[in-house]
């Protein structure tokens, strides 16, 4: 039986529960010794709320997703965010509902709010370990910007850019 999916603002009774999600997500992703402190910033997510806007994904009432949208270049999770654009923060999902659409949904939700309030493109880093992330990123029509990647001691980020409007019409651009 096909499972409900849906994707708001997260609820205040919520933040433990996604907290517990991106911790694990991530978990799988950085090896001992490196994931301690940002595991810990990823996992605090009622810190975000009022920086960012908190999305969850619910499969069945339950949350098995979470990201964090900055829409202010001012906000303290904006890392180098520009005039114009948005950022994708922290998204994780339940390792246990992998493929079936969860990171997705919150890449689309992320992308019609950049959009409701005219941001001109969306920008995101993932780890270079994150195979599965980088391909979802490029189906949603994110392409590699080179110039803008960084790098921490272990960690290696590479950042994508997804445009919101045409180049040539100026009108909003949507995925493939």
């Amino acid at each position: 039986m096909a499972q409900l999916l849906e994707v708001r603002p997260i609820g205040e009774a919520e933040t433990d529960r996604a907290g517990l999600v991106l911790r694990n997500a991530y978990h799988q992703i950085y090896p001992p010794g490196i994931e301690g402190g940002y595991i810990d910033e990823v996992a605090q997510v009622k810190q975000r709320i009022g920086h960012a806007t908190v999305l969850v994904a619910l499969m069945d009432g339950e949350v098995v997703g979470c990201v964090s949208l900055v829409l202010d270049e001012t906000s303290p999770l904006a890392e180098g965010l520009r005039a114009g654009e948005a950022g994708i923060r922290m998204l994780g999902v339940t390792p246990e509902v992998h493929r079936q659409g969860v990171g997705q949904a919150l890449v689309e939700e992320c992308l019609r709010r950049a959009r409701a309030v005219r941001k001109v493109a969306v920008i995101l880093h993932t780890d270079t370990r994150m195979d599965a992330a980088q391909l979802l990123y490029e189906r949603q029509g994110f392409r590699r910007l080179p110039e803008r990647d960084m790098s921490f001691p272990g960690v290696e980020l590479i950042c994508y850019r997804r445009e919101l409007l045409d180049a040539v019409s100026g009108l909003p651009s949507w995925p493939t």
